[in-house]
């Protein structure tokens, strides 16, 4: 605040901060944390409590009158972990924790978005489609009777004079519409050992990205599809409630495996608009030959490469873009990816770990504007 005491002169007066209140119990205010180690421990609780367990030490978060122990019995109350232990003698998660590390996921990513916040593919015609506009015309033969805005209807028949107020077909308006497209994307992960390489997680970002952009698609665009692929040594599809359990093994990159695997699922998918979303850090480094593995490790095989650039035209030859988000920043890689984006007439992306969410929502916003 501040007060002008004579010409050129101002003051402030300063009041004393309250901090918002916190009604929030101890669990409400440790869970999210935990949720946040779940991710990075890919679904181990035991390994989560115990980084709690260290934080604790350096932070603070329990004391006696609610500790450790206590954290951990209202997970089990509160259904986030189950009681029975698994074969492996592991804790085990809910449903309903992995739908909590999804959810916190989109907000992190994406912010919070309102359920009834939908979109869709808009095409370039209108007519009787699935999305209201702002676009207002006169009704024709055929129009559905929801279309018609009564309001506006309503004020063109009392120009005519609201004693004898007739609503004639002439008074008609109609709010146009535009068509609708759904589209199905296959998201594909590199799970190749280069993903935790030189002590750097990359992994876990694009866990997060893929757990966002599942729950983005599940509640604004609910007429997509959207299926997830995992490559390195070979490519296999995984569920929705696998994102959280997702681990990098100690494989080699074939994106070759990846690409047919979500070739093959998007030609299942009877829609007309496919894509497929790569998160990778750039380098294919195996194919399967003759039923056997080549691996290379060392640059760029100029075999694996041919084979891979092969891959992305077939993409382009069935109409299948690809968007690449490069996450590593290796100069000789950023050039492959240039060669692979112009074979697929595709876009690729180079970004920072950092970047990564932002870059996928928007690729994924404005992919669906332009179609």
């Amino acid at each position: 605040e501040s007060d002008g005491e004579g010409e050129g002169e101002r003051t402030h007066r300063f009041a004393k901060f309250i901090p918002p209140k916190d009604d929030r119990s101890p669990f409400e205010k440790l869970l999210p944390l935990f949720l946040e180690m779940l991710t990075h421990t890919s679904g181990d609780v035991e390994e989560a409590l115990e980084w709690m367990k260290q934080v604790d030490k350096e932070h603070g978060l329990f004391d006696e009158h609610y500790t450790l122990e206590d954290f951990k019995n209202d997970l089990r109350k509160n259904g986030i972990i189950g009681d029975r232990p698994t074969k492996g003698g592991k804790t085990p998660l809910t449903g309903k924790a992995e739908k909590l590390i999804r959810e916190r996921a989109l907000q992190q990513v994406f912010g919070t978005l309102k359920k009834s916040d939908r979109g869709s593919h808009a095409l370039k015609r209108t007519g009787q489609g699935d999305e209201a506009t702002s676009e207002r015309r006169t009704y024709r033969y055929g129009d559905r009777i929801e279309q018609v805005a009564m309001s506006d209807s309503i004020r063109n028949a009392q120009q005519r004079g609201i004693d004898d107020l007739r609503l004639s077909e002439d008074d008609l308006e109609v709010i146009e519409t535009e068509h609708q497209s759904a589209c199905a994307t296959v998201l594909m992960i590199d799970i190749s050992h280069s993903m935790i390489l030189y002590g750097e997680d990359r992994i876990t970002p694009a866990k997060k990205v893929a757990m966002a952009l599942a729950e983005l698609i599940k509640r604004r665009y609910p007429k997509d599809t959207l299926d997830i692929v995992v490559f390195g040594n070979d490519a296999w599809q995984v569920s929705l409630k696998d994102l959280p359990y997702l681990q990098v093994g100690p494989f080699h990159t074939n994106t070759v495996a990846g690409l047919e695997l979500a070739m093959d699922i998007l030609r299942r998918r009877k829609l007309k608009n496919r894509r497929i979303v790569m998160i990778t850090d750039g380098k294919p480094s195996c194919i399967k030959r003759d039923g056997e593995y080549y691996m290379n490790s060392f640059g760029l095989d100029d075999y694996i490469v041919a084979r891979t650039l092969d891959a992305a035209v077939r993409a382009r030859k069935a109409g299948i873009p690809i968007t690449t988000f490069m996450i590593a920043q290796d100069t000789y890689l950023q050039r492959f990816i240039e060669k692979f984006t112009e074979a697929n007439q595709g876009r690729a992306f180079y970004t920072g770990l950092q970047g990564l969410a932002d870059m996928v929502f928007r690729d994924h916003t404005s992919n669906r504007k332009a179609s």
